[in-house]
């Protein structure tokens, strides 16, 4: 893993850790590495410059990132469709749609409006391994391209970027949601121009909150990190359904018509075990990340549905999902990937599925929620430490071993640094609540001491 990418691109402060000259050298340094191989030689062959879709949710600091990656990209001879705000996924969507060369998304996703983040889509909209994101930052040191004259690049307008991708969600979906009433939170991100009339176009009565970014508003007490507005909204309306995006919508996490939340886990094991029904599961497999709750594994295992546990991070997920030729997976934290119709986690995608799968078998969502009972799980976020002495700390080793021995098959215990912000990521399930939230304030307590800074 390189030093300046995380789990899912360059994310920090904006204009502090993430500058406007860190975007431009950034996009320099990939236009360098994106545009190598067979594609190159296509281009040449074509007789075209290189193409790349650039894409921003709603945050402020996306104008200014935007227009430095697009100056970075025509400088080193890139053609940019500027595509505007968009949902993540419709980004990596268009990028395979019409053949680009790469994409870039600007988001922070789920992060506070302050950050922002820079991703990249390869040729054919998948996220980058991790080789190539230490050969981009590797590039960030050396020659530009730097072309002149006809050479450099032009930056136009994607001007049905939106229309392409509502286009193709509304073909996923093969039932009308007519009759189902669902409440959306756009999170005031990407989604909240796409996602309500995705469903109002498939039949649904939508009731849409959260829809009114602002630039600094995206995620603030509302979208799939905070559910409380949309549980109570859903309660209000006496809605269905209700659908909680992050703020560049690759997400999606559920509340049912009491409110209850309906997580990556629950929505996994609904959906799994329906593609499964249809003969639509590949190879009867669902991949996961090891952050997934044991209940899910218990759940698809009683449908004759195995269950893969990848790395955390969508992107390998899809990883496993392609070296297995596995189509459906996702996370706890609601990133879905359905592979026969998208190359990354779709907030929108997956909600749509969700609601068609109620109007297909005429159950509400808690019913079909009650496939999977969830182990008591907690996770505890631990700041303030030094993230790179963790994995040789010998005693928080030997506290985590023995506590996995006495859980023995009742519980899990994962410990990780997380990948997009400052933290140790504690998860502990047990047979009881009382024994995860032991073990966890345990753990939790020698990291902190042992890690402080």
């Amino acid at each position: 893993m390189s030093s300046l990418f995380g789990t899912d691109g360059v994310r920090g402060l904006a204009n502090h850790e993430l500058t406007a000259d860190l975007a431009l050298h950034l996009a320099q340094a990939a236009s360098q590495v994106l545009t190598q191989g067979r594609h190159a030689d296509e281009v040449r062959r074509e007789g075209r410059k290189p193409r790349a879709i650039v894409a921003r949710d709603p945050r402020i600091s996306g104008e200014f990132l935007a227009a430095a990656v697009s100056a970075g990209l025509a400088s080193s001879g890139i053609d940019v469709l500027d595509a505007g705000i968009l949902p993540t996924p419709a980004a990596a969507f268009l990028v395979k749609d019409i053949r680009a060369d790469f994409g870039v998304m600007i988001s922070a996703s789920h992060n506070h409006a302050a950050d922002n983040g820079i991703k990249f889509f390869s040729y054919g909209g998948t996220k980058l391994p991790d080789i190539v994101e230490q050969r981009i930052e590797k590039a960030l040191t050396g020659p530009k391209l730097l072309p002149t004259g006809g050479g450099v690049g032009r930056i136009r307008r994607f001007a049905d970027a939106e229309d392409r991708y509502v286009v193709h969600l509304l073909a996923t979906v093969n039932q009308s949601l007519a009759g189902l009433h669902v409440v959306i939170d756009c999170a005031h991100g990407a989604a909240a121009g796409i996602s309500p009339r995705a469903f109002k176009d498939a039949g649904a009565q939508v009731t849409v909150i959260g829809s009114d970014p602002d630039g600094l508003n995206i995620n603030e007490g509302c979208g799939s990190t905070d559910l409380a507005l949309l549980q109570q909204t859903v309660i209000d309306t006496g809605a269905d359904l209700g659908i909680a995006h992050d703020g560049d919508a690759d997400r999606c996490l559920a509340v049912d018509s009491a409110g209850n939340v309906i997580d990556g886990d629950h929505i996994m094991a609904i959906l799994g075990v329906s593609l499964n029904r249809q003969g639509k599961l590949a190879h009867s497999t669902v991949v996961a990340t090891v952050m997934s709750n044991l209940g899910l594994e218990i759940a698809l295992e009683s449908h004759g549905i195995a269950l893969r546990r990848s790395s955390v991070g969508d992107r390998y997920v899809l990883e496993d999902m392609e070296s297995g030729h596995y189509n459906f997976g996702g996370e706890q934290s609601g990133h879905i990937i359905f592979a026969d119709h998208s190359t990354t986690g779709d907030g929108l995608l997956t909600g749509l599925q969700l609601a068609a799968e109620m109007a297909r078998t005429g159950k509400t969502i808690a019913e079909l929620a009650a496939v999977m009972t969830a182990l008591p799980q907690i996770l505890v976020n631990v700041a303030g430490v030094d993230l790179t002495k963790l994995a040789s700390d010998s005693t928080i080793s030997a506290l985590v071993a023995e506590l996995e021995s006495e859980l023995g098959d009742t519980g899990r215990i994962l410990l990780r640094p997380s990948g997009t912000e400052p933290l140790v990521r504690i998860m502990v399930e047990a047979a009881t609540q009382e024994n995860a939230e032991s073990v966890a304030t345990r753990i939790a307590d020698l990291v902190r001491e042992r890690l402080a800074l």
